[in-house]
């Protein structure tokens, strides 16, 4: 009997087990389960008809709402010499509203599709709508004011929403290529932003400003809504990655405030030569408002080039690295090629290779979240957190926003014009040098990291 009891002793705690366990799964079966073996149907990640079918689709989304902010010198130089716009002051903050909102929002949106990850699968297409409707309303506006509401705010807001989704689910389909991934979707921006300006200046010449606005509403959903039903999520929904806390760490650790504050540098001079390379075209070299555009072309095509390129380096080589030969690009354009210019063939040249140094900045992301992963997760690093991205991007929209305002003050009165020669005596020297120094200083990671302070 003694053996007898010391058998039935563990066959009691294994029925007891056994129906614990049982109780278990009868209580979560209300809570979304997600088989072993779909794992093992997943598609494959880097390769494959749908990642590159994804990557098309990320691309279309981010060619027409980046496309347009980087567009705004069409619009800008518009608003400048026609009425009832003509005389405004704070015209430039319409563009920079835009692409700044684009940017600033990216944290909060991407943490309420991490949040709401079903709902987060239709935020593309809730977000083309929107920037469409902005684009629409902007056509009934009669004051700055308006635009900076409608084609900045609104269509800002809409265009973060939709491509947002896109930036979160890259990291599930591309691994081992994420940075040449993330350098063709924002190759898209420069292609949009050399695409668009041609079919604005046709419009506004022809059809006026606010046919334009609704035409280009129009276009805008029409061509993109159908691309958002393939911007969709490679993992299933799982109950436990919702509710897995957001890794917000890493923001205040040294190495990312001082990558932070140069992407934020960067930015406040980046931005300053797409406002207005146009006007600088037709007010000091006397060309027509299609060869003033195509300054703003140019920089759009280079820079579609440079982000798919630096997306390659950013896989090979070290952040800071790529850091420096942006930065070396950037001022030297700038100081020299546009400082120096006293024609339009000179002009061109600078256009080319701005847009193909500063204009490549937002590929090397990527390399920043390899980063700040390896800081975080030790010797064997450690799984690139979409946050740090996110952030990246509110820098950027800080920088974006400030420069509206700032390239107002540095242009007022014209200073130096007439006095040195080149584009120093244009009177947007002040704003040509602020361009060189901001893109040169970008690169000062380069310096601390050798130095062992970063």
């Amino acid at each position: 009997m003694a053996t007898t009891s010391v058998k039935l002793q563990p066959v009691g705690s294994d029925m007891i087990r056994n129906t614990e366990r049982q109780q278990q799964v009868s209580d979560n079966r209300s809570e979304p389960q997600t088989p072993i073996n779909e794992f093992s149907s997943l598609p494959p990640v880097d390769t494959g008809k749908e990642a590159w079918l994804f990557l098309a689709a990320c691309w279309g989304v981010e060619a027409v709402t980046f496309g347009f902010g980087f567009s705004f010198g069409v619009f800008q130089d518009y608003y400048t010499s026609h009425e009832p716009f003509a005389g405004s002051g704070s015209t430039a903050a319409i563009g920079t509203t835009t692409t700044g909102i684009l940017y600033l929002g990216a944290p909060f949106v991407v943490t309420v599709c991490k949040m709401y990850p079903r709902q987060a699968r239709w935020f593309t297409l809730v977000g083309l709508f929107i920037a469409s409707l902005g684009l629409a309303m902007s056509s009934f506006c009669t004051s700055v004011p308006q635009l900076i509401i409608t084609q900045g705010v609104v269509f800002g807001f809409g265009g973060c929403i939709s491509y947002c989704p896109c930036t979160l689910y890259i990291d599930e389909w591309f691994v081992r290529r994420k940075g040449l991934a993330y350098g063709i979707v924002w190759s898209a921006a420069g292609f949009g932003g050399a695409v668009l300006p041609l079919v604005l200046e046709a419009l506004l010449q022809n059809v006026g400003f606010a046919k334009t606005t609704q035409i280009c509403a129009g276009m805008l959903f029409a061509i993109s809504a159908p691309l958002s039903f393939w911007v969709k999520p490679r993992l299933p929904y799982s109950a436990s990655v919702q509710k897995k806390p957001l890794n917000m760490g890493f923001a205040t650790t040294k190495v990312f405030i001082l990558y932070q504050l140069a992407n934020i540098v960067e930015a406040t001079g980046y931005f300053l030569p797409a406002i207005y390379l146009p006007t600088y075209a037709r007010t000091t070299l006397g060309v027509s408002n299609f060869l003033g555009a195509l300054s703003t072309i140019l920089v759009n095509i280079s820079a579609t080039v440079g982000l798919v390129l630096m997306g390659h380096f950013s896989d090979k080589l070290h952040v800071t690295t790529c850091m420096l030969i942006s930065a070396g690009g950037v001022a030297t354009s700038v100081l020299t090629i546009w400082g120096l210019a006293s024609n339009l063939a000179t002009l061109y040249v600078f256009c080319i290779f701005y847009g193909l140094f500063a204009g490549c900045w937002p590929a090397i992301w990527p390399g920043i979240m390899k980063e700040i992963a390896k800081r975080e997760g030790g010797e064997t690093g450690g799984a690139a957190n979409p946050m740090v991205l996110t952030h990246l991007c509110f820098g950027k929209g800080i920088g974006n926003v400030v420069s509206g305002p700032l390239s107002d003050a540095l242009i007022k009165g014209r200073p130096w014009q007439g006095k040195v020669m080149g584009g120093y005596g244009s009177g947007f020297g002040v704003l040509i040098v602020y361009t060189g120094v901001t893109g040169l200083l970008s690169g000062a990671n380069y310096l601390l990291q050798h130095l062992q302070l970063l």
